[in-house]
């Protein structure tokens, strides 16, 4: 396909990328060494290297669209304006998280920020997506849910039953899927007939389209395309995100089904940070210096969130009886 022409992005813009990208890596190396320490438990998918996606994405958001992913979540939670305060209590268990510690990595919820959560089923969160775009097709606005899944969920069958009605009601859901070539372990060739996932809605009549996961101003470009078609009331659209995550599949994996130099090659030719690092220091739009007073600072934000979170007390006993049942009259 076509690849779509990148935006005319500013300097102010650029930086307010490279700052949400440093963010969401920084809280992510963190929340790995808190892993390492014993104080987040339970399982916990780092998003280290796939961060271009969501910053892109959001970019073209606007309130009251919806977001809903899987248990790769960390970065979609601060990409749409979650605390990293309350998400990092929340990964540590503790009272002054999202879902007051009881939810974790995994299960963390925010409807000011229109985020409907982490889900631990795979594939489990796409119709929970198109569930969002036909709330919005009957009240009639034009807000927009954006429904992520990895290239492994994108063999679900479930995928596709939300495909056909999707299409069928002409949903405003826009279908995310970040391809970062090995599912939980097995490499997309092994694992998929149709290594072109973006070509999964052809069957269904959704357009579809490849992007470079790894380059934020594709994916904004491709982004807004697709925004503007569902907004348009031409129903849903499929991105296929071209991203690699560097760590494993969760903290637990040792990942030795792929090489460390295979690893290396992607952090040294397309690493998302650094491209737009080279953009603004190449475009004389920021110096050394600069980017070294940003990454201090969201360093600072950091450690006050794993501050925050180590603060905070975890729930009280009688907490697990709440958030169970809802009386209905």
């Amino acid at each position: 396909m076509a690849k779509a022409k990148k935006p005319n992005v500013n300097a102010e813009e650029l930086l307010e990328y490279y700052r949400e990208m440093l963010l969401i890596r920084r809280f992510e190396e963190k929340a790995g060494q808190l892993y390492g320490m014993g104080l987040i438990g339970g399982f916990c998918h780092l998003y280290i290297g796939q961060e271009a996606i969501v910053v892109g994405l959001e970019a073209g958001a606007k309130e009251g669209d919806q977001r809903v992913t899987s248990y790769r979540d960390h970065g979609h939670m601060l990409a749409c304006g979650m605390d990293p305060k309350g998400v990092m209590a929340e990964l540590t268990g503790r009272e002054g998280g999202y879902s007051r510690g009881k939810g974790g990595s995994m299960h963390m919820f925010s409807r000011e920020k229109n985020f409907y959560g982490g889900h631990g089923i795979v594939g489990a969160q796409v119709p929970i997506g198109a569930g969002l775009a036909f709330a919005n097709w009957y009240r009639g606005n034009d807000n927009v849910s954006f429904a992520y899944f990895g290239d492994g969920a994108a063999n679900q069958g479930q995928v596709y039953e939300t495909f056909n009605m999707a299409s069928l009601w002409k949903l405003p859901c826009i279908f995310v899927i970040e391809n970062n070539k090995y599912a939980m372990g097995t490499s997309l060739q092994r694992g998929s007939s149709t290594p072109e996932l973006y070509t999964r809605g052809e069957a269904f009549g959704i357009p579809g389209e490849k992007v470079d996961g790894m380059d934020v101003l594709a994916v904004k470009a491709a982004g807004e395309k697709a925004i503007a078609h569902c907004r348009a009331g031409k129903g849903p659209y499929i991105l296929e995100m071209n991203t690699y995550r560097y760590r494993g599949h969760s903290m637990s994996d040792p990942a030795k089904y792929r090489s460390r130099e295979e690893v290396q090659k992607v952090k040294e030719e397309r690493d998302p940070i650094d491209h737009v690092r080279e953009l603004l220091v190449g475009g004389k739009h920021a110096t050394e210096a600069d980017l070294k007073a940003i990454d201090k600072e969201i360093k600072k934000v950091v450690i006050e969130a794993a501050d925050f979170a180590s603060a905070s007390p975890e729930p009280a006993l009688s907490e697990l009886y709440t958030d169970i049942l809802a009386e209905a009259n």
